[in-house]
């Protein structure tokens, strides 16, 4: 159970209440082609979940504390519930966390997942564009992050995707998270709302005008309010891209 209890460690709330990707709204089937829900068997034996993405046929961005012993992709999912005509399974095989990852303190909490074979490339599975390496997303722009995570403490998992749009903030805002670092990391979500992700969410994009430029990584324990932390795609892609080419 190590990876779902670390999951719920960073994004359980201590909370009641039912909420999904805790604000969010059920996404239109299909319109995220890009989206990979992960299944998790860890190193005991227990279960867990996360999210990804596709970036390439043969190869899914995710975040570094969604690593176990084996890991199952399923793409072109909405209703993960069913065996939809849409999906495709693929077992995961290789992992690849950043080598830098420290799991204490969530830094560098990127992963790249090698699959057995190249998806398919159809109108429900298909890759999305990262950034450049220059490319730094700015406070006030708004982007999206979608995911199947919990529904509430007590609920269950969510059977379909959910979707929330969120405000990128300025560094300042994220000074409740000790070891914040804005050259890494992004900080999301207004703290004058209920918008948020919640467990479950891990590893999914944080989309801006189409492009991911983040992927979901933590928020305080016992505190599902934003802002909440996101992994800063563009400061690892020279990483990405040198694994990419088989460097």
């Amino acid at each position: 159970m190590q990876v779902l209890l670390f999951l719920m460690v960073l994004l359980l709330p201590s909370g009641a209440g039912a909420e999904e990707i805790i604000g969010g709204v059920e996404a239109k089937p299909h319109s995220r082609p890009y989206m990979a829900h992960l299944k998790i068997i860890d190193y005991q034996g227990g279960t867990g979940l996360c999210g990804g993405f596709l970036i390439s046929p043969q190869f899914v961005l995710t975040a570094a504390h969604c690593k176990g012993r084996e890991i199952t992709v399923i793409l072109g999912a909405h209703n993960v519930s069913k065996t939809e005509s849409t999906q495709q399974k693929i077992k995961v095989e290789k992992q690849i966390p950043h080598q830098c990852y420290h799991q204490k303190v969530n830094l560098n909490d990127i992963m790249l997942l090698k699959l057995e074979e190249q998806a398919e490339l159809t109108p429900t599975v298909d890759v999305i564009p990262l950034p450049d390496p220059c490319d730094f997303i700015n406070p006030g722009e708004m982007c999206w992050a979608a995911g199947w995570g919990l529904t509430g403490v007590t609920e269950s998992f969510p059977d379909i995707l959910r979707e929330v749009e969120l405000r990128i903030m300025h560094e300042n805002t994220c000074e409740k998270h000790e070891c914040y670092d804005d050259n890494s990391q992004v900080c999301v979500g207004s703290p004058t709302t209920l918008k948020s992700i919640h467990y479950g969410d891990s590893g999914g994009p944080l989309v801006c005008a189409g492009v991911a430029h983040g992927i979901v990584s933590y928020n305080k324990p016992g505190d599902e309010k934003p802002p909440a932390v996101f992994t800063r795609t563009s400061s690892y892609m020279l990483w990405i891209n040198n694994i990419l080419k088989g460097k």
